[in-house]
């Protein structure tokens, strides 16, 4: 059974960081692991220093220590299963006499994906990656935390919108049914159908329930909040944690990133950031006893290229 781990949290914090010195932590422990990024400012292939493309592509960790895949989800990749379904729909409209042309349909994606789009395809990419076999942990780099808390609760809202449409499609259906008869008597029954539209959406509907069911499996799946040691951190981890299990998603760890240890002992400034730091570290343990609170230490530079993640990879297995 494929397992899933999300780190999520606001902009900037180190998801992406995180999410991938997991996986290359998890990767040369044995395990075939695939870290996704979920963000559309696709900084995964940034951090791990390797370009990446639409499709899982393996890393070379060097000596041959692991397998490890890295992918970054392209909501335009999907934009034309989204666009069939609205055709679909749009047909069945037509044979009821409402006139939705193909130009007005390409209106609606002329600017891109549509709304929502970027949280959909990673819903539907999701059970992809988890059904498919081919890994035993797929760890998932999340946006930032708005649209991650669309992320969780696109299946329910999509779940109606696509059961309204299925009602739509119902009414025209009667509707255009009844014009055909009309016209062409017993000869009705041969004009017009399309049974393969209606199996498409019952099976996007399906995957979309399946995901949600994998999300809210606590035997395979977890949620990693991710927060800096700063004043507004502990508000808004509470809001984030909370949230998630109001979605049902289970959140047993909170990751303290850039933690500055180790102050120069003549430097003021240094050792009281240093105390700082601290006390923002023992104020979210308190916060949050139910919860595994792990700390990173602040890097030097910014966190790019596998060597720089392994380091980080190094500061997990020792702290957790």
């Amino acid at each position: 059974m494929t397992e899933c781990i999300l780190y999520g949290g606001k902009g900037g914090v180190g998801k992406t960081t995180c999410a991938a010195a997991t996986a290359i932590r998890l990767a040369t422990a044995g395990k075939r692991t695939l870290v996704v990024s979920t963000d559309p400012a696709h900084s995964l292939s940034d951090s791990l220093g390797v370009p990446l493309e639409a499709d899982p592509t393996e890393l070379d960790l060097q000596g041959g220590e692991g397998e490890l895949w890295a992918v970054e989800i392209d909501p335009d990749a999907q934009k034309d299963r989204y666009e069939a379904l609205a055709r679909a729909l749009a047909a069945d409209l037509r044979s009821a006499g409402i006139r939705l042309s193909d130009a007005e349909i390409e209106r609606l994606f002329a600017g891109g994906a549509p709304a929502g789009s970027d949280e959909i395809a990673a819903l539907d990419l999701l059970v992809d990656y988890v059904e498919s076999g081919e890994w035993d942990v797929v760890v998932f780099d999340t946006a930032p935390t708005g649209h991650t808390l669309r992320l969780f609760d696109m299946p329910e809202v999509m779940g109606l919108a696509l059961e309204t449409t299925q009602s739509l499609r119902g009414q025209a259906r009667r509707i255009g049914t009844a014009a055909r008869t009309a016209m062409f008597g017993p000869m009705s029954m041969f004009a017009g159908r399309d049974d393969e539209s209606e199996d498409d959406l019952e099976a996007f509907r399906a995957r979309l329930e399946r995901a949600r069911d994998i999300l809210t499996d606590p035997e395979r799946t977890e949620f990693r909040v991710v927060c800096l040691p700063e004043g507004m951190a502990i508000a808004e981890s509470e809001r984030l944690v909370e949230r998630l299990r109001e979605a049902d998603v289970a959140v047993d760890r909170l990751v303290v990133n850039r933690v500055f240890e180790d102050p120069e002992e003549n430097c003021s400034r240094c050792r009281s950031r240093y105390e700082r730091h601290r006390e923002r570290v023992r104020e979210i343990r308190e916060t949050f006893p139910d919860l595994e609170v792990v700390t990173l230490p602040e890097q030097e530079g910014e966190v790019q290229g596998l060597e720089a993640v392994r380091s980080v990879a190094a500061a997990f297995r020792s702290r957790a």
